[in-house]
């Protein structure tokens, strides 16, 4: 793996996985991240930075795993405890809105 960072053990886990999310059966895993933005670690940086290098840690620890091994793609959901969602989250829940949307009105 490229990073040192990149968890390689055999029982590494990830908290949920899905098919067919960004194109027809692929597989997507996502693991989830909620911090406290008021946290001192986190009141020194803006929010939207913050968020970032969240993402960008669980990208380090996951990505290439995921897809190297498990020939899939990654996208890390990350949530503030003040209610603001990472824009990888954002994307990807405005993406489940859309499948579940046609899901259950097939005409649209």
């Amino acid at each position: 793996f490229q990073f040192k960072s990149t968890i390689t053990v055999n029982s590494a886990r990830l908290d949920v996985s899905a098919r067919s999310v960004w194109s027809d059966l692929d597989k997507v895993f996502t693991d989830i991240r909620v911090f406290n933005s008021l946290a001192p670690k986190n009141i020194s940086q803006t929010l939207k930075n913050t968020i970032r290098r969240h993402e960008r840690e669980k990208v380090l620890h996951y990505d290439a795993r995921v897809v190297e091994v498990e020939k899939a793609t990654f996208t890390p959901l990350v949530f503030s405890t003040t209610g603001v969602m990472g824009p990888r989250a954002e994307v990807f829940y405005k993406k489940l809105a859309e499948l579940l949307a046609k899901k259950n009105r097939p005409y649209l």
